[in-house]
This record gives C-alpha cells, structure tokens and sequence, in this order.
C-alpha cells in the first residue's frame, strides 16, 4: 500500500482509513490471540468449561459499560491533538504492557486480576479508532473505510492462528510479546501522523456550542426522540446480532448433531464462508453508495435468510459450506453499513463517538441473546431445524428495517441524503 498522504496534519480519506485500519488490526490481533491462547492459561488453574467460558465472556460484559462511556468521555475532550488521540495514544500501549502480564500470572485469581484489567484498557480503546472514520470522511464515503477497516480486522484471525501455530508451543510466553509489538508499534504510527484536532467532525463539534453532553442524555435523546429511525436501526442490530452471533457460535453442535461430523470437520464448516465474507466487504461498500445503505442492509440479511433455509433443506456438510458462504457474503452487506448508517443519523458531530459505543452494545448484547435464544428453541425443536430458527430472528430483523425504509421515506429526505442513508 503506498505510504498515506500526510500534508499539514491533515490525512487524506485514504490516509485515515489505513491508520484507523491499522490501530483496529493491532487491537484485535491481541484480542484474537486472547481468545485462542487464555483459555488455555485458565485450564491450568481450573478444569470446569463452564468457568473458563464465563470467565472469558466476561470481556464483553466490560465493554458493554466501558464502551459507551469512554466514547462520550471522548466526545467532549477538546486538546491540540484531538479528542480520540489522547485516550488512543495512552490505552493502546497499556493494554499492550497488560497483555505482556498474562502469561506470567501464576495463580488464578491473578490471572482473572490480569483478564479484568486487560478488558478494562482493552475496550476503552476499541470505540475511539472507529470513530476516526466518522471524524474525517465524510458521510457518503464512509461506507468503503468501514469495509477496509472490517477486512484488516478479520485478518487478525489468521496473524493469531499463525502465532499460535508457529510460536506458541515453543515459547508460550515469548508468543504474546508478537501482539504487543504490534499494538505498540500501531500506537507509535498513529501519534506520529494523525492529530484529530484537525478533522471535520472535530473542528464541526468545536464551533458548536461548548456544553458536555453525558451518555446518559444522549441515550434519553434517542428513546424520547419523535423520530425513531435511530431507535429501530439499533433494534435491527440487535436482532441481526443475534442472528449472526447464533449462526457462528452453534455451527460446530450442529454439524456434530444434525449432520454427523467429528468435531474438528463440523469445526471447519464456518472456514471458507470467512473468505466469503472478506470477498464480499467492499462490493457491499460500493453497493451501499450506489443504491442507499438501507437498501443494500435489507437486501443482505435476505440473502442470510434465503440462504440459511435452504441450508435446512440440503443438510449435508457440502451443502452446508456453501450456505454459509453465501450467508456471509449477505451478512457482510449489513455489517459494514449498520455502523455508518448509525453515524449519519447522529444529530451531530459531537456525539459520534458515544453512537459507536451504542453501536457496540447494541451488537454485543445481541451476541450474548441471539445463541441463548436459539439455543432454547433447539432444546425444545432438535438441532435439524437450527438453521430455520436462525433464519426466523433474522427476518425480524428484515420487519424492523423494512419500518425504518418507511419512516425514512416518509421524511421526504432529498435524493442527497437518501444516498448517505
């Protein structure tokens, strides 16, 4: 990639999306490793899976709290860097310094001691890189950095597989300095050429009114608000969410129990759809700006749908790939625009960064509900119809979107801000 354009502070669009991408692929190929490599660090202190997979979903639990806060602490900082900056350039090398501590933890109860401070640092920066994006580029152009961004972060899957592969068995505390670097050299990166204080969205919030907005406010904003475009696009996200979550957290019981698999081949069921998806993340971008981000939104989750029930109909594992395949590609249709279309409905500038931190409740707490869900329902229904049932919370999902559209055109919105949404 050529080396992004840097002329007077200010970063180009292209320039902007390369260091937002960069700072999210640091971030994540430490959360991704964490992921492959503590389980294993907690199986040493404890034997039960139920613990060890409580203890590890509790990461998100944390951001749930910390992500909103610290994008609406964000929001109202003002300095000569900026209003992301400041957090960025501190968290990041501290959640890299924590990281380094987690191997070395030599009891449990200093282990999770270790886990909760690493999610703590970890998740207040996870917003504020994303919201470089709305900071900068303006609302019709945001689609395609969302799609760069997803694209770098998904490739952390495979830099901690191969980690993982490479180093771990050899060095197993040695490997978690590999993330750490990376995070701290993204960090170095990052202060070296992006200052915010320079960006649109900042100097738009600046010259606004200078009273600090609480989280609280803006969420109260949101539910009491007459209008409730923004209120039905996070409800979509919650039930999509789910959809999703469910759709990749099930498939390993599914393909053992409805299709007969091993647990390794039932395992790698989900592996070329991650492809899939990738392939599929800027086609979706450019879609979004030709045809309207909701549009190509609503149009994706019914391929998900289409595709998953007919993955009720062929049930064998070939048949299964390619659902999910195709599932993906649709899914990946919603994910890079949800967030954007969240931003251009914000009412200003001033909050963008307390909207991605409801975004990322909002898709949290569908991840923690949707597998729940379905989950009882194939208790009651067998794990032969999973797919169905998925494909039944994502076509609500498609009833909610499908209102937001109404509403939408029902504010008789110019053709100009039909294209940004």
């Amino acid at each position: 990639m050529a080396e992004p354009k840097v002329r007077d502070g200010t970063v180009s669009d292209r320039g902007i999306t390369f260091f937002v991408a960069l700072a999210l692929f640091a971030q994540e190929s430490t959360w991704n490793f964490y992921d492959n490599q503590v389980p294993a660090l907690l199986r040493e202190h404890v034997s039960s899976a139920a613990v060890v997979g409580l203890l590890m979903g509790a990461d998100n639990l944390v951001g749930m709290f910390v992500q909103p806060w610290i994008g609406n602490r964000s929001d109202n900082t003002r300095t000569r860097w900026g209003r992301r900056m400041p957090y960025i350039a501190v968290g990041m090398p501290l959640a890299a310094l924590i990281f380094l501590l987690l191997p070395w933890a030599t009891s449990l109860a200093a282990l999770v001691a270790v886990m909760f401070l690493y999610a703590l640092v970890a998740n207040s920066t996870r917003p504020l890189a994303e919201s470089l994006v709305p900071d900068f580029i303006a609302p019709e152009r945001r689609s395609r950095a969302t799609a760069a961004v997803k694209i770098a972060t998904s490739l952390t899957i495979i830099v901690a597989s191969l980690i993982s592969l490479l180093v771990v068995d050899e060095h197993p505390k040695a490997a978690f300095v590999i993330p750490a670097a990376i995070m701290l050299v993204a960090t170095a990166v990052l202060v070296a050429k992006v200052r915010d204080s320079r960006s649109p969205g900042y100097q738009a919030a600046e010259t606004s009114a200078r009273t600090d907005t609480k989280a609280r406010q803006v969420l109260g904003e949101l539910v009491r608000d007459p209008d409730r475009r923004r209120l039905l696009l996070l409800v979509t996200v919650l039930l999509f969410g789910g959809a999703w979550f469910a759709s990749r957290s099930l498939i390993t019981p599914y393909g053992m129990q409805a299709l007969g698999l091993t647990r390794g081949e039932a395992g790698g069921l989900t592996l070329p759809s991650g492809v899939a998806y990738l392939l599929a993340c800027y086609p979706a971008a450019l879609a979004a700006e030709r045809f309207g981000r909701l549009r190509t939104m609503a149009a994706g989750m019914v391929v998900f749908v289409v595709a998953l029930a007919a993955g009720t109909v062929v049930q064998t594992a070939t048949g299964t790939v390619v659902v999910f395949c195709v599932a993906a590609a649709g899914a990946a249709a919603f994910t890079i625009n949800a967030i954007v279309a969240l931003w251009n409905l914000a009412p200003s500038s001033r909050v963008l960064g307390t909207y991605t931190g409801l975004y990322a409740v909002t898709w949290y707490l569908g991840g923690f509900g949707g597998p729940a869900l379905i989950g009882a329902v194939v208790d009651l229904t067998g794990w032969a119809g999973m797919l169905l049932d998925i494909a039944v919370l994502a076509s609500l999902a498609i009833a909610v979107i499908a209102r937001l559209q109404h509403l939408e055109r029902r504010t008789g919105a110019t053709p100009s801000e039909q294209e940004i949404m």
